[in-house]
């Protein structure tokens, strides 16, 4: 959530100084860095990518949909094999991490127009740490469609969430769903389908308000027409 405070911070430094935004903010590189997976060598940062690192991707590029006046520009580090990769490969073999499909999911927002958007949630302690329990973003793509991307970010529990759309007449609703069972559950060559995209319908709407009820680590995708 450090990624927040940088952007925001960043960005009203150069607001000062550049309040046309001609000059665009590039988050060089961002992810995790953890140990190498054993048995491998410790120069090429080969780590496994798992539910949690799909979390950490959504609450990263939510931040920079939030802040796309700004930010055009933001690399993971790095695409296949090296830190939090999108692509695992082994020879002949290839796996999808959790952290591709928060990529895939994400899509949506390209090309789309930000919309305004606000939240009230419970806060995520752990000791004397805490962070807003809800990550998310809405745009509004060129057909008409709203998209809604928005992470539970408890890790031992679903919680139920409330979604005013303010005056928008809400017909169709599709969902997709990305958690599992345990946090630490990753995609490997053996069992490449562990942590992957599911259909989702824990929704109901009343008017123009989405009661949606999402488990705990999980990340949703809503298109809304």
């Amino acid at each position: 959530m450090k990624m927040e405070d940088l952007v925001t911070r960043h960005s009203a430094i150069m607001d000062r100084y550049d309040p046309e935004k001609r000059i665009f903010l590039a988050v060089d590189e961002w992810g995790a860095w953890y140990d190498v997976e054993p048995g491998t060598n410790p120069g090429f940062l080969y780590q496994q990518n798992s539910l949690r690192d799909a979390m950490l991707a959504a609450i990263n590029l939510n931040i920079f949909n939030n802040h796309c006046d700004r930010v055009k520009m933001a690399n993971l580090a790095q695409t296949v094999n090296v830190l939090q990769a999108v692509i695992l490969t082994e020879k002949e073999k290839m796996v999808l991490t959790p952290t591709y499909y928060v990529f895939k999911m994400m899509a949506v927002h390209q090309e789309a127009r930000l919309l305004p958007s606000n939240v009230k949630c419970e806060q995520y302690k752990l000791d004397t740490d805490s962070i807003p329990s809800i990550s998310y973003s809405v745009s509004k793509s060129a057909d008409g469609k709203i998209h809604l991307t928005v992470a539970n970010l408890f890790a031992a529990r679903g919680q139920k969430i409330s979604c005013d759309f303010n005056g928008f007449q809400i017909n169709k609703i599709k969902g997709e769903i990305l958690s599992s069972v345990q946090i630490t559950d990753c995609n490997t060559f053996e069992k490449p389908n562990v942590v992957v995209p599911k259909g989702f319908s824990d929704f109901k709407i009343n008017k123009n308000i989405i009661e949606l009820q999402m488990p705990a680590k999980s990340f949703v995708v809503l298109e809304i027409e």
